[in-house]
């Protein structure tokens, strides 16, 4: 798929890039997605991707691909075809891959001409006594250009180092002749600076690591602040777009652009997506993917693109939530039930219905013919009339859920109980008559009487039935597992807590003895239904044929299930 739908950007980022057309500080747009590949994309990258693809498409720009590969120590090609190809599914498109990595020359040389004009220096202190010498903000506060920091920044004993010998040093660092972490290169701004990212910012760091691109020809490496402006600036991006957390960088994101007087990129920041019991952190993510505590970073527990595509979830989904949840400049927490209710407003509308039968439990139909295998006629989806319709067999013995059926009735039980009649779905009206009991009394059958006269219709007597239940012919089911997913958290805000404290030890429920109706026998991986009454599920990629294995995607709403838990 590709996403077309426009205007869904922000309007205050749709204001600036057209005052900047209109005034002429652009005569194009051209914005960028700059991924770490050292990790899978999850939900809280999309809202930026989507911002930037959108932005792009609105004005008729371009949108560029550009990975930040500049930690080869953390990165790997896995990850940069991943994010790929998560992407594509997501349903953006570039214009152009790139990588960090392809303007190390550039930036070096634009490092080296920082250095000549007295902009950069070299400096051996360690990273304790750099991180000692820039001083502090007040505990548990946040930078704004108004705070100043408790303790001012120390200057490096370095900081005054003559342009020839930092020229002689950074060679040297890049030819590998220094040992990790005995020399950096430094941004020569402002050790009192209230901004402490402008304290004399580090630009590269030495690294005796091989790139997966570059192999061993370099021996440093930029950090992100010095990279990602200029490649920016490289590139002839625009606009940066970028999620709040990088208002503290915009000010040195400005300094280098000016002092190189190059294209003069600008940064725009927006709020950032937060949704509860979704985990953001790559490193927790790694370590619960690692450690074995997921099955990988295609769990359907997570919310990485790769774990909601395997859950079920259309990527129409992920668009419309991320860009119907309004336009705000402020971080805020968005309930995941917000997501889930979109997820089930695009699967009613798409999703097949199909009969399902999770916890089965044996209906005998002591009336109907021994030998009869009726075809009903049941609706695909009513959603949309272009689905049509299907075959589903009907015989004389079913199953149904178990939750259909309760021999003593709670109040305001309308489902099947001795004497009660309800509507088998597409079928016919059955009444209860009695049950069979094993040798401990637990109800191994259900045994009813059908009216031939009600078959996908009302009584002719004008009789009416409160329920209705789905089944499926019990020689025709094929025997399918389902997998229950919950929350893998128990807290709302996992980023902040320790793994082992926060794991819901019941977010897996495997059901391996469920039936379903036999077109689902041999359904496609990643196929989506409706299990009617049950929840919107997806076939596994680890179904065989005649074996399918479903993930439930959403829950339906239940009615019953809220009337249950407030008796309880």
């Amino acid at each position: 798929m590709e996403v077309t739908k426009s205007s869904r950007i922000p309007s205050f980022i749709r204001e600036a890039v057209e005052e900047d057309l209109r005034t002429g500080r652009f005569t194009y747009v051209r914005t960028r997605l700059p991924p770490e590949p050292n990790g899978y994309l999850h939900i809280g990258h999309c809202k930026a991707f989507l911002i930037d693809y959108f932005t792009a498409k609105e004005f008729g720009g371009e949108l560029y691909l550009r990975f930040d590969d500049t930690n080869p120590a953390k990165e790997e090609t896995e990850f940069v075809e991943a994010i790929q190809e998560d992407a594509a599914w997501l349903g953006i498109k570039w214009d152009k891959v790139t990588f960090a990595s392809d303007y190390f020359d550039l930036l070096y040389e634009w490092a080296v001409k920082l250095v000549k004009m007295g902009l950069a220096y070299v400096d051996d202190q360690s990273q304790e006594e750099m991180s000692a010498n820039r001083g502090t903000l007040p505990k548990g506060t946040k930078w704004s250009e108004t705070e100043a920091a408790v303790r001012p920044g120390v200057d490096s004993p370095w900081r005054n180092r003559s342009v020839e010998e930092n020229l002689d040093l950074l060679e040297r660092m890049k030819n590998g002749e220094f040992p990790e972490g005995s020399r950096v290169l430094r941004a020569k701004i402002d050790m009192a600076h209230p901004n402490i990212l402008m304290r004399d910012p580090v630009m590269y760091r030495i690294m005796h690591v091989p790139h997966h691109r570059t192999g061993t020809k370099w021996h440093i490496y930029p950090m992100y602040d010095w990279s990602h402006g200029q490649n920016d600036s490289m590139e002839g991006i625009t606009h940066s777009l970028c999620s709040n957390e990088y208002i503290i960088h915009r000010p040195l994101y400005e300094w280098f652009i000016e002092k190189l007087g190059i294209f003069p990129s600008r940064q725009i920041e927006f709020s950032r997506l937060n949704l509860t019991y979704a985990m953001m952190s790559k490193r927790k993510l790694r370590k619960l993917v690692e450690s074995g505590i997921v099955r990988g970073w295609d769990d359907p527990r997570l919310t990485t693109l790769r774990g909601l595509r395997r859950r079920g979830v259309p990527p129409e989904a992920i668009i419309e939530f991320v860009t119907g949840l309004g336009e705000t400049k402020n971080d805020s927490w968005v309930e995941m039930a917000q997501f889930e209710a979109v997820i089930r407003d695009v699967l009613n509308k798409t999703a097949l219905r199909r009969m399902a039968v999770l916890k089965p439990l044996k209906l005998v139909i002591d009336n109907y013919p021994d030998d009869l295998v009726e075809e009903m006629d049941a609706i695909n989806n009513p959603e949309d009339p272009a689905a049509g319709t299907r075959k589903v067999p009907f015989s004389k013995v079913l199953y149904i859920e178990q939750d259909d059926f309760r021999e003593v009735p709670p109040p305001k039980y309308f489902r099947l109980f001795p004497g009660n009649e309800v509507r088998l779905r597409y079928a016919y009206l059955v009444k209860c008559t009695h049950v069979v009991k094993d040798e401990k009394g637990n109800i191994t059958e259900v045994h009813c009487t059908y009216d031939p006269a009600t078959r996908g219709g009302d009584a002719p007597d004008g009789r009416k039935v409160k329920a209705t239940i789905h089944w499926v012919s019990a020689q025709h089911a094929v025997r399918a597992e389902v997998r229950l997913y919950e929350q893998l958290f128990t807290v709302e805000r996992p980023d902040e807590g320790e793994l082992d404290e926060i794991l819901n030890p019941n977010s897996l429920e495997v059901l391996s003895d469920c039936l379903v109706e036999p077109s689902l026998s041999n359904s496609a991986p990643g196929e989506r239904f409706q299990f009617e009454r049950v929840g919107y599920f997806c076939t596994d990629p680890d179904s065989r044929p005649g074996q399918p294995v479903f993930n439930r995607t959403v829950t339906l709403k239940d009615s019953w299930a809220k009337i249950e838990s407030k008796l309880k």
